[in-house]
């Protein structure tokens, strides 16, 4: 009986967690599409929105965008450089260390950003009942799962 109901568990974890996988690609897919619409590679709007929306008194480096990107120092060199030529960034020396550069997105980079999410609110807001149900019920399942244990 334990083995049965342990494998039910885990098939409806595993449908649960594809639908929400499924319900995120759409969402990554609808993110990528509308970047190449305004012009952008997909990473360059992960890197203008990271840039514009860190955390107020946080310096956006070259380090700061590469962990929040996940990508690879040299990767993030490159991207910023793109964005750069293309006048979406600007980079300047930090004063406080010289070694560093400070990203700070331009008028033009803002300008194509804040249109990119108010279609990627809108997106999400459309999206959003489908996700959180995902989400709820990994959650449900979870929860279920720690009260098993703990019995």
């Amino acid at each position: 009986m334990s083995a049965r109901r342990t494998a039910s568990d885990s098939d409806e974890l595993l449908r649960n967690l594809a639908e929400f996988r499924y319900e995120l690609r759409r969402f990554l897919h609808f993110s990528e599409n509308a970047a190449l619409e305004a012009g952008l590679h997909p990473q360059q709007h992960q890197l203008l929105l990271q840039a514009a929306g860190a955390a107020e008194g946080e310096q956006v480096t070259i380090a700061y965008a590469a962990a929040r990107l996940g990508l690879r120092h040299n990767s993030t060199v490159e991207l910023v450089d793109r964005s750069e030529r293309e006048g979406l960034l600007e980079r300047t020396v930090d004063p406080e260390d010289r070694r560093r550069a400070v990203l700070r997105v331009t008028r033009k980079g803002r300008r194509v950003l804040d249109r990119l999410s108010g279609d990627h609110a809108r997106e999400l807001k459309e999206r959003a009942p489908q996700l959180l149900a995902a989400l709820e019920l990994i959650q449900k399942h979870m929860g279920e799962r720690a009260g098993e244990v703990a019995e």
